[in-house]
């Protein structure tokens, strides 16, 4: 079977744990631990989130001076880098010595005149208190938005239209490696009219919407996208609140789902499912392997 794993960074650096090294290397090894249990007898491709981790480094460029700060669309490639290696590195260490990973950097196709550059919703980097975020924004001429109890950067996040490096992606399964790739969404780029040159643009593509594309590209039978809950839930943080286990594209689209949190997991799942016909699964980092079985998370199937 063909799975793609899709990792949201929020479940690489859960909310409120401090973005360090060490957090983040040890939730990736909890992740490795649980994807290596598919590995058998598995095609797997493995994307994930970088809110946080590119928020950070956008930070870290804004310090030396506007002068000399990377573009996000680098910014995007060194946190696929970062993470992508420390993925591959926890994942061999779990696998057997004849399988192989590889980490794959990976540009992704947006358009010119995405509606999204005038209207930024991405949320990157640390949680602010109010009046902190609003300091920052006019100091960085940042827009913000309000993320659960506090408030976040926003970036554009335009719609991906096409992986450049599909073919090789292809290519690195067909010898039965892990692929690691489109991380953080992948690196956003335009194309020119002749079809060809590509040039690099300031945004952060959603790394669901991404990974639903490449797994229809990829022919997958299976999207998996973990993230730092256990299901999708009806009336979140209500009295009524209820886990959906099993629910068909129609209904799971008849229903409100935030922007900024399981919104884009919900829109890339139906996506897939509605374009493949094969299903999609939304749980918890921590049961990956039972969400591939179908004992765990949220199933979204086609339907009769």
């Amino acid at each position: 079977m063909r799975i793609l794993i899709a990792l949201g960074g929020n479940a690489l650096l859960r909310r409120g744990e401090p973005m360090t090294a060490t957090n983040q290397i040890a939730n990736i090894r909890r992740a490795a631990t649980q994807i290596a249990r598919l590995a058998h007898g598995n095609q797997l491709i493995v994307a994930h989130g970088n809110g946080p981790q590119v928020g950070l480094l956008a930070l870290q460029a804004a310090a030396v001076g506007a002068r000399s700060a990377m573009p996000l669309d680098v910014l995007d490639a060194e946190s696929e880098g970062m993470i992508g290696y420390l993925l591959e590195q926890e994942l061999a260490n779990a696998l057997p010595n004849d399988r192989e990973v590889a980490t794959l950097l990976t540009r992704v196709e947006v358009q010119a005149d995405d509606p999204a550059f005038d209207h930024p919703t991405k949320p990157i980097g640390p949680v602010y208190a109010k009046e902190d975020a609003e300091r920052l924004a006019v100091r960085h001429r940042w827009s913000i938005a309000a993320d659960g109890a506090g408030y976040r950067r926003v970036v554009a996040s335009p719609k991906p239209h096409r992986v450049v490096e599909l073919r090789a992606i292809q290519w690195l399964l067909d010898r039965d490696a892990i692929v690691i790739a489109a991380g953080g969404g992948g690196i956003p780029v335009t194309v020119a009219a002749d079809g060809k040159a590509h040039s690099g643009v300031e945004a952060v593509i959603d790394k669901d919407l991404c990974s639903a594309l490449l797994a229809a590209d990829l022919g997958a039978d299976l999207l998996l996208i973990a993230t730092d809950v256990d299901a999708v839930y009806e009336n979140w943080h209500t009295s009524r609140e209820s886990a959906l286990r099993e629910i068909t594209v129609t209904a799971l689209r008849a229903m409100f789902f935030p922007a900024g949190t399981m919104g884009p997991k919900v829109e890339a799942a139906a996506e897939f499912v509605s374009r493949t016909g094969q299903p999609a699964v939304i749980g918890s980092l921590d049961q990956i392997e039972q969400m591939a079985n179908g004992t765990a998370g949220t199933r979204v199937t086609r339907g009769a």
